[in-house]
């Protein structure tokens, strides 16, 4: 497994007016966009042919993955060797290619362009608004999983009730491995208290190229969208296409698709980085301490 597909055409209104202008995507974690930090982790994964799914105004996106010949020059010239490592590292990550979503018809519609690029194989998906803590090896077990069953594999967390309403929610069965379960269904954003489990799907997936012809025959659901969720429920009963099944991840995840997480994870990841970390953790115990 080679490929991984990154939607990436959201207008990121929950970030307004921030992102007028700017992709959600390219909003920085301390001093690197969140788009990079999901690129690094399927690189990591072996996956570094990366296909993302646009829409209109993502020329910055682009433009973060392309080299930046005339800003090199100038590093060289000033003999700054550090910044020019970093430059240079985002266009050499991986072979990256871009396509279109055109009709914003939600995240099944967005996986179902990358049929072309992916062909018949399996591939991974990503979420731009999830950062996976680099210490942490979801999308490799994911991979791992996904080789040994020959499955569909999604990522699960537990998630408190009263949030429940905001994730993809799976009914799983355990099996004789303490982080996978075999997922028998699916709900989309159930409606407050009638969530199945507290098992919620946190945007990633390993999925079978089945999924296309699946995703073909998707009708609209929840938002007038064709909701992957729906196709993965569809794929959970097809025991020819390996059913589905969920890892249980119990790592360190950043969400930066929310205002108040978003903040949360530059401080988390900020305090953990050894240039600026010592510096900004005794800040923050200034700043508590005086509240």
């Amino acid at each position: 497994m080679t490929k991984a597909v990154i939607p990436a055409a959201g207008l990121g209104t929950r970030f307004l007016p921030a992102t007028k202008a700017l992709p959600k995507e390219m909003l920085p974690v301390v001093d690197k966009p969140v788009i990079q930090y999901v690129v690094e982790e399927a690189v990591r994964a072996g996956l570094d042919d990366v296909l993302f799914v646009t829409g209109r105004n993502k020329n910055a996106l682009e433009n973060h993955f392309d080299r930046a010949t005339e800003l090199e020059a100038t590093l060289i010239k000033k003999g700054d060797v550090n910044r020019l490592a970093k430059v240079k590292r985002s266009s050499g990550l991986a072979d990256i290619h871009y396509t279109r979503q055109g009709d914003p018809l939600g995240l099944g519609h967005a996986v179902l362009r990358a049929r072309a690029h992916v062909g018949d194989e399996p591939f991974a998906v990503l979420l731009g608004d999830d950062i996976i803590d680099e210490r942490d090896h979801l999308l490799e077990r994911m991979v791992e999983v996904q080789a040994a069953l020959q499955t569909t594999v999604v990522a699960l967390m537990e998630v408190p009730e009263s949030q429940a309403h905001l994730y993809g929610i799976a009914t799983v069965e355990v099996t004789d491995q303490d982080d996978i379960v075999r997922v028998t269904g699916l709900v989309e954003k159930p409606e407050p208290g009638t969530a199945p489990s507290n098992l919620a799907i946190v945007g990633r997936y390993v999925l079978r190229p089945e999924v296309f012809d699946v995703l073909e025959r998707t009708e609209p659901g929840k938002g007038g969208e064709i909701q992957l969720t729906d196709a993965l429920l569809a794929l959970a009963s097809d025991d020819a296409a390996g059913g589905v099944h969920g890892v249980v991840f119990r790592g360190r995840r950043y969400d930066t698709g929310d205002r108040l997480d978003y903040l949360k994870a530059n401080v988390l990841l900020a305090t953990e980085r050894e240039d600026i970390g010592p510096e900004l953790r005794d800040w923050l115990k200034e700043f508590v301490a005086g509240l």
